[in-house]
């Protein structure tokens, strides 16, 4: 399946960005991930949609046999840069290059919202082994934080119809899906701490922004330059991490 044409630009052009910019997930989270998925040496696991591998290293340090699938191929370079002992291939959640019942877990950050839930579920269905479980995790912005609402009143024009987590279309393909069961969920404060440049590249690693032609991007990530210069360093950027797991049927 094709990645939609924001993504593809936007994660393209804002790779180095998104590395830079974006924030990993709580210790707390990562152990009960961990946890869940009982992730040890032998064990295998996809990361869908893994990005730079923000969540890769964090699998890859577990001993288990880590396969980051990523469709953008900048998205790709920067993972094999930043986490060398995960294997990082080319593919999307509606066609994994893997067989059938050949995975223990799956894990997918910040992506989901993004995929043919329908499409993506067969395929984890396919290739779980029986029990697999997935677990889905993202860091959500705290609205109520001012930097995080004025940040957000600069880039809300140019959002237009690109897949937000928030906006919750990904949750009732899969709240009425047969193939798995909800097992657990889980939802923690978390702080992120920046420079003003960090929030810039925060800003500038979200993929409707950094696919905007280059004048217009540069126009706005001179605005939140100039937001965040206003605030003491280091920048404090507050999230919910939340996580829901799921287990084959």
């Amino acid at each position: 399946m094709a990645v939609r044409d924001e993504a593809q630009r936007g994660f393209q052009a804002g790779a180095a960005a998104y590395e830079r910019g974006r924030p990993g997930y709580p210790r707390e989270a990562i152990e009960w991930l961990v946890s869940q998925l009982s992730l040890a040496p032998e064990r295998k696991v996809l990361d869908i949609g893994a990005g730079t591998g923000k969540l890769t290293r964090e699998l890859v340090a577990t001993g288990a046999q880590v396969v980051a699938i990523e469709p953008v191929p900048a998205m790709r370079e920067q993972l094999e840069r930043a986490v060398a002992a995960a294997r990082a291939v080319d593919g999307t959640a509606e066609a994994l290059p893997v067989g059938d019942e050949s995975v223990d877990a799956i894990t997918v950050a910040q992506a989901f919202h993004w995929f043919d839930v329908p499409r993506a579920l067969a395929e984890f269905h396919r290739v779980l082994r029986p029990a697999g479980r997935f677990v889905l995790i993202w860091n959500r912005r705290n609205l109520d934080q001012p930097l995080h609402r004025e940040i957000s009143a600069i880039i809300e024009p140019y959002h237009g119809d690109t897949p937000r987590h928030q906006r919750g279309a990904w949750r009732p393909p899969l709240e009425s899906s047969t193939l798995f069961t909800p097992v657990a969920e889980l939802e923690l404060p978390y702080e992120q701490e920046l420079d003003a440049e960090g929030v810039v590249d925060r800003v500038g690693s979200t993929s409707f922004i950094a696919a905007l032609p280059d004048p217009e991007r540069e126009e706005v990530l001179a605005r939140v330059r100039a937001l965040a210069a206003g605030w003491a360093e280091p920048v404090r950027l507050g999230y919910t991490t939340e996580a829901y797991v799921y287990e084959r049927r």
